[in-house]
């Protein structure tokens, strides 16, 4: 039984930001921005802001002595006290998920929280007023998408925890008015919108506030001085958009599982040190996309798992490539004669690394093993890539493709397990049946055959960030 120490707290809704713009100066519109803005923290701190905590009967009234509507919910209620009062959604709970993994995990649980405002409250009686005035104005109105988390221990009570919350949207009140200052154009707002990642620790999980509508290329500038604040090393992705840390209640919208072997235990063995993948990928493997490929696409479905890797890091925007977008390009790389798209060719490690290439832009490194039985010795190149570049690796050769994640691997035996995902996997996205059954875990050197020969391509990371 998992015992639960810590609860997210994830506040989100619309603020109504409004204000008046009638010239460009950088005074002026400083000025009128900061009152605008001031406005919208006065709201939240004031005592019509409502908590509407999602899936239970529970609102709460933060900025009034922690008024609620459910009886017996005080300030003194503690985290896990109001757990109780929340439903389990069952579609989320019905999805299949690996034991292995419910094991290893569950210390951390989420509580959405609605950010509302209570509009009716007694006022006195009296007349309404009406007055007229003629004159151009440049009016500004849009909705502030808030999106605040706070981490609470469980016996932590939900008082001081709705005291953290108020002021953690203000603080990212302030950072949005330091994005539309930045980042404005005369007398037109961008609207700021905050994304949450997940740094390694011991920073954990922050939130950035960027600007809609600019590219991440524009805001290399703004990433750089996050690094620098935060520690981050500056050769490699970790604050563009595409690294924002996905939810684990929030399920992705295009039906590929994503980095399956997060689910695993791994094995013990004495001596060895763990080498993985780096970052967020999507599973690819037969009969997905409508798309029969089982029997000749899995060099294919390793090369989308690889693509997949660089897209979900943020370095490359273009959508991971159909079987025949892959076969275009190898075609106007001039490797393939034209008649190769729309075949069921068998493509191998050469040709994945002339379409990284040629569609992405990627460097790869191709490692020549003349015989299966000879890849039990290349543990220390596969350690080093993992340990500096974190891709995935694509190997094929005489026989079927796999994708390789990670290696356990010891430096004074030389004892070494192969982390492998398999795309000839043809059922549904189950987790459960995809650990349980070995598509995605761990394997000796006698998975591989011992006689074949095989090239494994190593894709390069970009150094930028």
């Amino acid at each position: 039984m998992v015992v639960e120490k810590h609860v997210m707290f994830r506040v989100r809704g619309g603020l109504d930001f409004t204000c008046q713009l009638d010239r460009t100066d950088e005074s002026y519109v400083k000025q009128t921005l900061g009152k605008a803005f001031e406005s919208v923290r006065s709201a939240v701190r004031s005592p019509s802001l409502v908590f509407g905590v999602q899936n239970s009967p529970v609102f709460l009234w933060p900025n009034r002595s922690l008024q609620a509507t459910r009886q017996g919910v005080t300030e003194n209620t503690t985290c896990r006290e109001l757990q109780q009062h929340i439903q389990i959604n069952e579609g989320d709970s019905g999805k299949r998920s690996s034991k292995k993994k419910d094991k290893k995990d569950g210390t951390t649980s989420i509580i959405n929280v609605d950010l509302l405002t209570e509009v009716t409250e007694p006022v006195l009686c009296s007349a309404p007023m009406l007055f007229r005035q003629e004159g151009k104005h440049h009016f500004v109105k849009m909705k502030l998408p808030a999106d605040c988390v706070v981490s609470a221990h469980m016996d932590e009570t939900i008082g001081d925890v709705c005291t953290h919350l108020v002021e953690a949207l203000c603080t990212q009140l302030t950072n949005m008015e330091e994005v539309v200052l930045r980042h404005r154009s005369g007398t037109s707002l961008p609207i700021p919108e905050p994304f949450h990642f997940l740094l390694p620790e011991p920073v954990g999980l922050i939130t950035a506030v960027y600007p809609a509508g600019v590219p991440d290329t524009q805001l290399e500038p703004v990433r750089k001085e996050l690094h620098r604040r935060l520690e981050l090393p500056d050769d490699r992705s970790c604050m563009r958009r595409a690294n924002a840390y996905h939810f684990p209640d929030e399920p992705y919208r295009d039906g590929y599982l994503r980095s399956p072997h997060l689910a695993l235990n791994h094995p013990s063995l004495e001596g060895t040190k763990l080498y993985l993948v780096q970052g967020i990928y999507s599973y690819h493997h037969y009969m997905q996309d409508r798309m029969d490929d089982n029997g000749w696409g899995c060099a294919y479905r390793s090369l989308q798992t690889i693509c997949s890797w660089f897209q979900q890091q943020g370095y490359v925007e273009r959508v991971v490539p159909s079987h025949k977008e892959i076969q275009q390009a190898l075609v106007d790389v001039g490797d393939k004669p034209a008649s190769f798209v729309g075949s069921r060719q068998w493509i191998g490690s050469i040709e994945v690394q002339a379409v990284l290439s040629h569609l992405l832009g990627i460097t790869s490194k191709i490692l020549f093993v003349s015989q299966g039985s000879d890849l039990a010795t290349k543990g220390r190149e596969l350690a080093n890539h993992f340990s500096t570049e974190g891709t995935p690796i694509m190997i094929g050769g005489g026989v079927l493709a796999h994708t390789i994640l990670g290696v356990m691997w010891s430096e004074t035996s030389g004892e070494i397990k192969f982390l492998v995902l398999d795309p000839h996997y043809t059922g549904g996205e189950d987790l459960q049946v995809i650990t349980d059954k070995g598509w995605c875990g761990w394997k000796g050197p006698d998975f591989w055959d011992q006689r074949a020969y095989y090239n494994l391509c190593l894709p390069q990371r970009p150094r930028a960030i």
